[in-house]
């Protein structure tokens, strides 16, 4: 994946680029994370190959991270927007362009919630195969959406189609129609989910990199 980072400041490029990297690191995931100090260049780059990801800075002399972002939009709608900022006066601007969401500066840290043991559960023959990080697979029998109603409002887990659901925490990364996970397996994703499993993969990725 291509991230891109703009920022008329390196220092703050230079903070933001150590914290992906730490957490990418972490997820052993592959990614060019490119730097740029203005919104031109950043254009530039962007038509010459498209970005998974951009780290926009709202307030940037010349044209702004969401001026850039707007005119972006109009050639790429896939790429995952974040805009850094001092403040969220520009929310409104930002659901405009689909911005997935901002990191106020200075960025902080938040907790994160248990449940890292499931790697991925399969619901087969009216019973549910959860596949652990222990190497143990339990198995338990009850409705599919009785089990994965609680992790519904978990932002780690993902439901890749028709019984199957995944938990991020474990993916590395998602090859061709499935996610690579850190045990080996793989978890196929349904053919009209895998834009919405690019997307839930990245933004896991960056929420993570916030309390890197």
């Amino acid at each position: 994946m291509r991230i891109a980072i703009v920022d008329d400041l390196a220092a703050e490029r230079t903070l933001l680029k150590d914290r992906l990297e730490r957490q990418l690191q972490r997820r052993t995931v592959q990614a060019d994370i490119l730097e740029y100090e203005s919104s031109k260049t950043f254009l530039e780059a962007a038509r010459e190959a498209p970005f998974t990801a951009a780290f926009l800075d709202i307030y940037m002399d010349g044209m702004t991270g969401m001026e850039a972002a707007k005119e972006l939009r109009k050639t790429n709608t896939d790429c995952l927007l974040v805009f850094t900022t001092t403040s969220t006066d520009h929310a409104l601007e930002g659901f405009q362009v689909r911005a997935l969401h901002y990191l106020v500066k200075p960025f902080t840290e938040a907790d994160i919630d248990a449940l890292t043991d499931i790697v991925y559960a399969e619901h087969f023959a009216h019973l549910i195969y959860v596949h652990t990080s222990v190497q143990k697979t339990l198995v338990t029998r009850q409705p599919f959406k009785t089990f994965i109603a609680p992790l519904r409002d978990d932002s780690r887990f993902f439901v890749c189609g028709r019984g199957v659901i995944v938990n991020l925490e474990h993916a590395e990364d998602l090859e061709s129609a499935a996610f690579r996970m850190a045990d080996g397996s793989r978890v196929f994703v349904s053919q009209d989910l895998l834009k919405s499993a690019r997307q839930a993969l990245m933004e896991y990725l960056l929420q993570r990199g916030r309390m890197a």
